[in-house]
């Protein structure tokens, strides 16, 4: 703890600082700076370097680019490998664990050690690692690096130590699991084969124990031959050298006999009688055709063979199809006597395994389900039921059914709010799923104490946004809203209009949701904002329209005298409150461009609404001379005033929604009024439109600007979840000359819309190229410009900096999103400020007020931030009926870089949370008891602070640097230079451990929390490099130290920062091992087991050993022991409770077989004596009789 005093000192100079904000204002980076206080500020700081630690929580979603599946049948659990080295272990809803091969090698196979809580994987670095599961955090115990010969197929037989490994050469080796050692004996591809055999006989493909003996082994390779070997005789039982290329095999569980699949589409069964030729052939989708040829098929990439009692063989293949129709769906095949069931997948299929009742494969199989992984899902199809049904996938495996373009995350929710969303949610949801339960039900997983309602928004490239519940570490769905159902579906075009229409024109790229008076705001791709009410009831509603015409004028410069402190409003009579009929989108000025239009056309008739959010207000941006809109790049909405305000890179636009009025459109410059830092020329605004000002160039007096400000991006606002201009600049010449001394600025031509195909944030998989002069990005600026060509207005890159841009193919290769800008500006000559951030609350406009009224904070990107104050009636009728009114005060305050957040905190150091309204259904029914007048909750900055004075703290954060500023006053109490070599992406004020402290993630994957108000580094971890823009636009903070972002295009990572949770977090995890009896083997009877072979004779560990087989050789692999320390004392605790477990079970095992046993040899001794007796009657009753009487 520690005690930050600031008392008055009319010797300190605060003089610009106070206002401007200016570096010089304070000292050193994170030193308190002094500063004149009305009175003294005593903020008692609890929180602490030891109150932090990250760590990863848990990722949803599917696994991205999966490769290998594994069940284990007794435990329950499911297991994913995917390319990028990950492996994810599914169990009950609740049980789900993610690992990571440091390697970031590819999963090859897994492999269960059944029922023994532990996975074998088989990487593409042909290394073999064994996982501990009887932990909640999986931990490597061994691997084993293969050094001369490439992995292609692994088996493991249930209930035995000793793994095959079937290389690229065509060798079999052999490892004991327990030490993860390679055993001396090896099959040998030139002993396998015949010694007449001219040709290497390829991979091995398959390797199977035989179910009536495990002392033969079936090798599959890859040419088409098959051997069975003796592993005793060390010797080759059959040969099969088959015309086609194999697959994989099954076998029948008698083992008399197994099934291939081949790459012609054919499956062939054989017989161990005779294995001269199959006894059978198949062409499961092979048509005759009219010449008698069978026509070509795909190839069978897997077979599956499993016997049932009741009823026929099921044979489950995938592939198999002809080649006639091109563009056909992947499919799995299941052959149920002479029934064949095609079922098409909407993904290729990457593996399937067929679920059974039983772990033994000499046993009928009995299967019940078939999970199939596909590239992007996963699926359980039921084969208890003739047609087949789905079963219903309990995990949130469908965050990426429309690429994701933003993340919001919300902790600490209203209690009641995921009730009622998920009661809604749940009248949309999907029927016709098969009545059984999810089979994948392992493990344990209980709700926490620590847990609290959480929810997290995606929005989507289809104009779509996911409510998920989030709450104790899970994910599941709540409910789901189409953006889309507010416009008119668009038209398709032809010619050079198809090129400017969008193919997502309806993607999501921001929202802003208050949970307590449950308004959404969403702001889309087309430069729309639409807002939502909730509502329990369904409803005839009629949307309303408004359209801005915020857009940067190039002409009509005019000198600095010309209202240069008077700031453009729009006048009164163009913004009246409108429901507009607007032109069709395709209409067009007699010039040939659209003008005057919005991207879309709002739905003008009634609608009937559904219960849950009901689009009430449609705001558009409008087309301009053939120009379309800029992309919206910040958005705040406050229920308490009812007031919407949003801007883009030309300027700010506020809306009242409850009187649906457009009560503010200027330009960013005219913002400033008289209190422009740069000192820029203003320009009037266009005649007879929509008065919206231009921006100016900057002046000569350019060159006085404090040089120490960064390099600063402008809307290519990665944070603000916006996207920069990426095509090229027009040749136009200027209508009007420019100022001589001003550098000057060029007309763009029609240019495209952004987005040809809703670029999201998870398909943005770039990897950052690395600069020829130094390692990494000055500022956002030049990591966009990096990207695709896209330069913004800096101003320390005024002077010196060249312009530089990528050819057009290199631009649309490496850009992460587009924008609906069509001119890419140069360095030196584009003035474009734009909004960065925006946000509502109780503050002081002015010096010299003496009371909080509501505020408008606006940030830019050029690191400014203005304070706007507003005239709100208090009144109820009031509110409807006198218009809001509002104007630039003339306070500037100025940082490093763009600015990304505010926060507000009163003199005691708590969060000031902004006002809100409560929650009504405007739909609901007419009830004369309840009041319908709006309930307004604020948070006043001196409601709790009588002892401290008036006034209160604003935090101001920026790409660089962050700022305390004490309100009215303006002084800087404390400056914190958050980075210099990186630049800051995500910034907020957020609660942790009853205290509150300033998150930031930078780009550099450096993740920093900051005390407040004294701004100390309290946490600097790097965390996670910034490789793609997809992190950057899904990264989010919440409150009680937790965040997340989009880690692939299909799965959310979610993380701590805080110590406290990271202490919690074992408890939350779920359990992946539970104690579990192994089933027991059915007795085969004694003539079957003596006829039919004993497998349990086989003794793998005399014939495998070192004292028979000997060592393998050093140079063949090498043994790298698992992870050390406590994970490793951890590992070999639960390994000495699970031998200790088995030890037991095996004893009572052992115990129940003795009195088995005793029983046997009871029964058989009585039925002697018995049969002793009968015989001695028999004697007696036959010995005094003749040879003739009988």
């Amino acid at each position: 703890m520690k005690k930050f005093r600031k008392v008055l000192d009319g010797l300190t100079t605060s003089s610009p600082g106070g206002t401007m904000g200016s570096p010089s204002s304070g000292s050193a980076a994170g030193t308190p700076t002094a500063a004149p206080t009305p009175k003294e500020i005593d903020i008692q700081e609890t929180l602490v370097s030891e109150n932090f630690q990250m760590c990863k929580t848990v990722r949803h979603g599917f696994p991205y680019q999966p490769t290998a599946l594994a069940f284990d049948p007794v435990q329950k659990i499911l297991a994913i490998g995917s390319r990028t080295g990950g492996v994810r272990i599914l169990g009950r809803p609740g049980v789900d664990c993610y690992c990571q091969h440091e390697s970031g090698s590819a999963v090859l196979q897994l492999q269960f050690l059944i029922n023994e809580g532990a996975l074998v994987t088989a990487c593409a670095d042909d290394t073999l690692h064994l996982w501990n599961l009887r932990q909640r955090r999986p931990a490597v115990l061994h691997s084993l690096k293969f050094n001369r010969e490439r992995i292609t197929f692994c088996h493991l037989p249930f209930q035995s130590k000793w793994l095959y490994v079937g290389t690229e050469r065509g060798n079999t080796h052999i490892v004991n699991i327990e030490s993860f050692i390679l055993s001396g004996y090896v099959i040998m591809w030139n002993k396998a084969i015949e010694l007449s055999t001219k040709t290497h006989p390829g991979p091995v493909v398959h390797l199977s124990d035989c179910p009536k003996d495990e002392g033969k082994l079936l090798i599959g390779f890859e040419s088409g031959m098959i051997v069975q070997w003796d592993l005793r005789g060390k010797k080759a039982d059959f040969r099969i050298c088959y015309d086609e290329a194999i697959h994989s095999a099954g076998w029948h569980h008698e083992g008399k006999q197994f099934m291939c699949s081949h790459s012609d589409g054919s499956l062939s069964m054989w017989n161990l009688r005779n294995t001269l030729k199959p006894f059978q052939v198949t062409f499961p989708h092979g048509k005759i055709q009219k010449d008698g040829r069978k026509e070509s098929c795909k190839p069978i990439l897997k077979v599956e063979y499993k016997t049932s009692r009741s009823s026929e063989p099921f044979v489950i293949f995938s592939g198999g199809l002809s080649y006639d129709k091109a563009g056909r769906r992947p499919t799995l095949t299941i052959m149920h006597g002479k029934a064949i069931t095609v079922l098409e997948m909407d993904y290729p299929i990457v593996e399937f395994m067929a679920l059974c009742e039983t772990p033994y494969n000499n046993e009928v199989q009995e299967p019940y389900a078939v999970v199939v992984l596909l590239e992007k899902d996963l699926i359980v199809v039921d084969l208890t039921q003739s047609n087949y049904p789905v079963c219903e996938n309990p995990y949130p495996m469908d965050i990426h059914e429309s690429p994701v373009t933003c993340t919001a995350y919300f902790a600490d929710c209203p209690p009641n709010l995921i009730p009622i969303l998920y009661s809604i949610g749940a009248k949309h949801k999907k029927t016709g799923y098969s009545q059984k339960e999810w089979p994948i039900a392992g493990g344990l997983w209980t709700l926490g104490c620590n847990t609290y309602p959480e929810i997290i928004l995606t929005g989507h490239a289809d104009g779509s946004i996911k409510f998920w519940d989030a709450s104790a570490i899970t994910l599941q769905m709540l409910y789901k809203l189409k953006t889309s159902k507010a416009f008119e579906k668009p038209k398709p075009v032809e010619g050079r209009a198809a090129d400017l229409m969008e193919e997502d024109p309806f993607a999501v790229q921001m929202v802003s949701w208050c949970p307590q008076s449950r308004i959404l705001c969403v702001v889309g791709i087309s430069a729309h904002i639409i807002l939502y009410r909730f509502s329990k009831y369904d409803a005839n509603t009629q949307i309303t329209s408004l359209e801005v015409r915020l857009q940067c004028e190039s002409e009509d410069v005019i000198s600095p005298s010309d209202n240069e402190n008077n700031p453009c409003f729009s006048e009164s009579g163009s913004h009246s409150p409108q429901t507009h009929h607007p032109a069709s989108p395709g209409s067009k000025t007699p010039e040939g461009n659209k003008d005057t239009i919005p991207c879309l056309k709002v739905k003008e008739r009634m609608v009937r609404v559904p219960p849950g959010y009901q689009a009430e207000l449609v705001i558009q941006l409008l087309w301009v001379d053939g120009e379309p809109p800029q992309q919206i790049t910040s958005l705040d909405i406050n229920s308490a005033y009812g007031l919407l305000a949003f801007g883009n890179c030309n300027g700010l636009a506020v809306v009242d929604y409850l009187q649906k009025t457009i009560l503010l459109c200027m330009s960013t410059l005219d913002l400033y009024g008289g209190a422009d830092p740069y000192q820029r020329l203003t320009r009037s605004p266009r005649r007879n439109r929509q008065s919206t000002s231009g921006l100016t160039e900057l002046s000569d007096n350019q060159q006085s600007i404090d040089m120490e400000r960064s390099k600063s991006p402008t809307s290519d606002h990665v944070n603000g979840h916006c996207t920069s201009p990426t095509s090229q600049p027009s040749a136009g010449k200027p209508r009007v000359p420019m100022v001589p001394e001003g550098p000057r600025l060029t007309r763009r031509g029609p240019g495209r819309p952004p987005f040809r195909k809703a670029q999201s944030a998870a398909c943005m998989e770039i990897s950052l190229p690395v600069s020829h002069t130094e390692v990494g990005y000055a500022s956002r600026r030049a990591m966009l410009q990096q990207f695709h060509g896209v330069t913004m207005y800096s101003h320390d890159e005024h002077h010196s900096t060249p312009p530089y841009s990528w050819t057009d193919k290199e631009s649309r290769e490496n850009s992460f999103s587009r924008s609906r800008s069509s001119s890419v500006s140069s360095i030196d000559r584009d003035t474009k400020e734009a909004i960065t951030t925006l946000q509502f609350g109780e503050s002081y406009g002015r010096k010299n007020d003496a009371l909080p009224n509501p505020c408008l904070w606006v940030g830019t990107s050029l690191g400014v931030a203005l304070v706007i104050p507003m005239s709100i009636p208090t009144d109820h009728e009031e509110r409807m009926e006198v218009p809001v009114t509002m104007g630039p005060s003339g306070t500037v305050l100025m940082l490093k870089g763009s600015v990304l957040r505010f926060g507000f905190l009163d003199c005691m150091g708590s969060l000031i949370q902004s006002p809100y309204e409560v929650w009504r259904d405007l739909n609901g029914p007419e009830d004369p008891d309840r009041v319908r007048k709006r309930k307004l909750v604020h948070f006043s900055p001196s409601s709790s602070q009588d002892s401290c004075g008036e006034g209160h703290l604003a935090v101001v954060c920026s790409e660089r640097q962050a700022k305390v500023i004490l309100m009215p006053s303006q002084s800087v109490l404390f400056v914190h230079n958050i980075t210099e070599s990186s630049f800051v992406l995500r910034a907020d004020v957020v609660s942790v451990s009853n205290s509150v402290c300033l998150a930031c993630f930078c780009a550099n994957g450096h993740i920093m929390t900051l005390s407040l108000p004294s701004l100390r580094p309290l946490m600097d971890v790097n965390y996670l490099p910034l490789t793609d823009m997809r992190i950057a636009r899904t990264f989010c903070f919440t409150n009680g130290g937790q965040a997340l972002y989009l880690s692939s295009p299909t799965e959310i990572q979610r993380i701590t920062y805080s110590q406290e949770m990271c202490d919690n977090l074992q408890e939350m995890l779920g359990e992946l091992f539970t104690p579990i009896e192994t089933p027991e083997a059915q007795n085969r009877g004694f003539l079957k087991g003596f006829f039919g072979g004993n497998s349990h004779n086989f003794d793998r560990e005399e014939l495998f050993g070192e004292a028979s087989a000997g060592k393998a050789s050093r140079s063949l692999a090498q043994h790298i022991p698992g992870q050390a320390g406590m994970e490793g004392m951890k590992v070999a605790a639960s390994g000495v409770v699970g031998d200790l477990a088995r030890a037991r079970i095996a004893l009572d095992e052992r115990g129940q077989r003795l009195g088995e046993l005793e029983d046997r040899t009871a029964l058989m001794m009585t039925s002697a004596d018995v049969f002793s007796k009968h015989a001695h009657e028999l004697m007696l009753k036959c010995k005094d009789k003749k040879w003739y009487q009988f």
